[in-house]
């Protein structure tokens, strides 16, 4: 029986960091998610079938420490820069979904010199209407027990991923955890709500190919909207999974793990 390896201690710009390490090949920085990332995450399974995948929890994640100047996406953008070097990734490839996304779209921006390719999993972060109208569904005014059907195309699924959230049968560590990372994104995504509204005059930097991949039945961040992000780019592609919800890489992995790997399988223009 195959058992997937557990996250590693890192010391990244004088920080402690949890990091799985899994695969051979291209290097990918995988970027999870607000509720955090596990080790048996099945799109890294997938992903690390054809690549070596370095799967950190954000600063003030999982067990990621966060120092007190470490308040901003933008100071989680630099550590990701400072973790880019110290590891010496080139030719990377950077996967971030849903927050992790808006991370993976920043980080992009400050330069792709190391960079070959970029994915956007119902990525966060950009904000394209007007003032008065909402591009993004406000998650810190809905309840625990809403964010099954809030996030998943199939709530019973949710549920599951969320180990029923039965925090009296949960053990302290996982409990832990949950809090932890719900802390956490409330830090980093408060205000305004998980967007930086100077991201999109930004995004013309990105001169690489990038990959917006969309779960059709999103609640949180609308088909229309992953369109839109997509365009924004130089060298974006749209591409979308039907019956999938916000986090539908939880729920259908195989197809957007096959969407994803068709992607970086293709040589396009902006990459020769």
């Amino acid at each position: 029986m195959f058992i997937s390896p557990l996250p590693e201690t890192r010391i990244v710009a004088g920080q402690q960091v949890e990091i799985l390490i899994r695969g051979k090949g291209q290097p990918i920085l995988f970027l999870h998610a607000g509720h955090g990332f596990e080790p048996d995450d099945p799109l890294v399974t997938a992903l690390s079938k054809h690549y070596r995948v370095y799967a950190p929890s954000h600063p003030g994640f999982g067990a990621s420490d966060r120092p007190d100047y470490v308040n901003s996406v933008e100071d989680l953008v630099f550590f990701y820069l400072d973790l880019i070097e110290q590891l010496n990734l080139r030719d990377l490839i950077v996967v971030g979904v849903s927050f992790g996304g808006w991370l993976a779209a920043e980080l992009a921006t400050r330069g792709t010199g190391r960079i070959a390719k970029l994915v956007l999993i119902d990525a966060v972060g950009v904000k394209f209407s007007g003032r008065e109208t909402r591009d993004i569904v406000d998650i810190f005014s809905t309840t625990i027990e809403e964010i099954p059907s809030l996030f998943f195309n199939d709530p019973a699924t949710g549920l599951k991923t969320f180990g029923g959230l039965d925090f009296q049968s949960m053990t302290l560590e996982s409990a832990t955890r949950f809090a932890r990372n719900r802390e956490s994104i409330l830090l980093f995504g408060w205000s305004p709500t998980l967007y930086n509204p100077k991201l999109l005059r930004r995004l013309h930097r990105v001169h690489v190919p990038v990959l917006v991949l969309w779960g059709g039945s999103d609640k949180v961040v609308s088909t229309s909207y992953g369109k839109q992000y997509a365009a924004a780019f130089e060298h974006g592609v749209y591409r979308e999974v039907p019956a999938a919800g916000h986090y539908g890489y939880l729920e259908k992995p195989a197809e957007f793990a096959a969407e994803v790997i068709g992607f970086l399988e293709t040589k396009s223009p902006a990459a020769l």
